[in-house]
C-alpha cells in the first residue's frame, strides 16, 4: 500500500511527542512492507528529498514570514496573528503538496500536525479522490495556539478571535474520510463542535517501544527522587511541581528536572527552586528514569496523552498524575500514589509528602500491568491504521 503521512516536523527535527509518533508508525508501516513517504517542514528554501530507515521524507520550505519552531525569540502579537491568518488557508503550501501528490501517487494521505501547512492540504487529496484520514495530536483546529489553554489556565470556552479564525478548520473537516485521536478527550472535545460530521472517529494511542524504557532498580539514595520531564513551559505545569516543592520538608526527597525551554524563563524558574531541586537539561529518557522513583505528570493544560507516562509506566516508576486532557485515560495503569486537579499545588505537594512519608513503598520498580504494553506495541497501532486506512465507506466522492 502506498501511504503518505504528513506532519509538521519529523526526526532529527523534534520539539514534542507528535514527531517521535509519526515516525515511530511510519517505520512501523515500512516493516510491514508498504511504501511510506512523509511530508514535512524545514526553514530552509527549498525541498529536499531523503531516506530514513525505509521512509521517504520530502522537506519543503514554510510559507509563511517566520519559523515559529523551536525559536527563543518571541514574535510580536501583529507578527504572529499575520503569521495565523497565513496559515489558516495556505495556497503556497497546497501548490507544493500537490506536486508531492503527483509524485507520490498515494492510497491514502495521513495527516496529523497542520501547522505551518494548513488544511488547504485536504483539499488537494480531495481533488484527486485520494483517502485522507487525520490524526488529532493536539487543538490546533480548535486554537491558534493549539492548546486551549492560555495565560495560566485551560480556555473554559474558545475565545471569539479563535472561533472565528478556525471556522474554515470546521468546514474543511468535511473533507476527511477518518478521524483517529490519541485519547477519547480530545476526540470528544472536536466532535462537540461538530467538527468532522458524519465521520468515522476512532482512538487508537500512540507507538511506544517498551523496549526503549524498561524496568530498573530503585535509585540507591536513601531519598525518595521526584522527577519531572519535558519543555519547560508553564503548561507542562513546571511552576505547579516548583510550587509544590516548596511545601515539603528540607530532608528526605529530592527532585530532577530534565527538559529546555526559553533561557530567560528558565532562569527565572532556577532563582526560585531551593537546594533540593536538580536541573540535568535534555537528558535520554532511559538514563532519566532509572534515575528516579515517582514521576510527575503534571500537565496544566489538558494534554491529549503525554508520553513521558506511557515511558514512566514501561520504568516501573511511581506516577503522581494531573487529571488534565487524556491523562486519566491510562494513568490507572501505573503505580500511582494520586492523582490532582491541574494547578493545585497543595494537593499536588501534598501527595508528594505522603511519598516521602511512605518513601519504601514508592522506591518499588513495578512492572507494567498485564495487556499495557501491547496496546502501545507497533503491530497493535500498525494494524488498527491499517484497517482504518483499507476502510473504503467513503472513498468515492462525486
Amino acid at each position: 500500500m502506498k501511504i503518505l503521512i504528513v506532519n509538521t516536523l519529523y526526526p532529527p527535527e523534534i520539539i514534542g511527542g507528535a514527531e517521535v509518533s509519526v515516525s515511530l508508525l511510519a517505520e512501523a508501516l515500512v516493516q510491514r512492507g508498504h511504501q511510506v513517504a512523509v511530508v514535512c517542514l524545514q526553514n530552509k528554501r527549498d525541498r529536499t528529498v531523503n531516506e530514513l530507515r525505509g521512509v521517504r521524507i520530502y522537506r519543503v520550505p514554510l510559507d509563511n514570514d517566520y519559523w515559529p519552531f523551536g525559536n527563543d525569540r518571541k514574535p510580536s502579537s501583529v507578527q504572529r496573528l499575520k503569521w495565523h491568518l497565513q496559515d489558516t488557508w495556505n495556497r503556497k503550501s497546497a501548490a507544493r503538496f500537490a506536486e508531492i501528490l503527483d509524485l507520490e501517487k498515494p492510497e491514502v494521505v495521513h495527516t496529523n500536525n497542520l501547522t505551518g501547512f494548513s488544511v488547504s492540504l485536504w483539499a488537494e487529496a480531495r481533488r484527486r479522490n485520494i483517502r485522507i484520514v487525520h490524526t488529532l495530536r493536539d487543538y490546533s483546529l480548535l486554537c491558534k495556539r493549539s492548546t486551549l489553554f492560555r495565560g495560566d489556565a485551560t480556555c473554559a470556552q474558545r475565545c471569539t478571535l479563535c472561533a472565528a479564525m478556525t471556522s474554515p478548520y470546521l468546514l474543511a473537516s468535511r473533507m476527511v474520510d477518518a478521524v483517529v485521536s490519541n485519547s477519547q478527550f480530545v476526540l470528544d472535545q472536536h466532535t462537540r463542535l461538530k467538527y468532522f460530521p458524519g465521520t468515522d472517529g476512532r482512538v487508537i494511542f500512540n507507538i511506544a517501544d517498551p523496549s526503549s524504557v524498561v524496568p530498573s532498580p530503585p535509585s540507591s539514595s536513601d531519598d525518595l527522587i521526584f522527577g519531572f520531564i519535558g519543555r519547560l513551559e508553564a503548561e507542562k505545569g513546571i511552576e505547579v511541581v516548583l510550587k509544590a516543592a516548596e511545601q515539603l520538608p528540607d530532608q528526605g526527597w529530592q527532585l530532577k528536572i530534565a527538559g529546555k525551554g526559553l533561557e530567560d524563563y528558565v532562569r527565572g524558574l532556577k532563582s526560585r527552586s531551593g537546594r533540593n531541586v536538580e536541573w540535568l537539561g535534555f537528558a535520554k529518557a532511559a538514563e532519566f528514569y532509572a534515575s528516579i522513583d515517582v514521576c510527575l505528570v503534571s500537565s496544566v493544560w489538558p494534554e491529549p496523552l503525554p508520553r513521558t507516562l506511557i515511558e514512566s509506566i514501561n520504568a516501573g516508576r511511581a506516577t503522581i498524575c494531573s487529571t488534565a486532557g487524556g491523562i486519566p485515560e491510562i494513568a490507572g495503569f501505573s503505580n500511582m500514589v494520586g492523582s490532582y486537579e491541574p494547578n493545585d499545588h497543595k494537593r499536588l505537594g501534598e501527595l508528594m509528602l505522603k511519598a516521602v512519608n511512605e518513601r519504601s513503598r514508592w522506591k518499588l520498580a513495578r512492572p507494567p500491568q498485564p495487556g499495557f504494553a501491547e496496546r502501545f506495541s507497533a503491530d497493535s497501532v500498525t494494524g488498527q491504521y491499517l484497517d482504518v486506512y483499507l476502510n473504503n465507506s467513503r472513498t468515492s466522492r462525486q
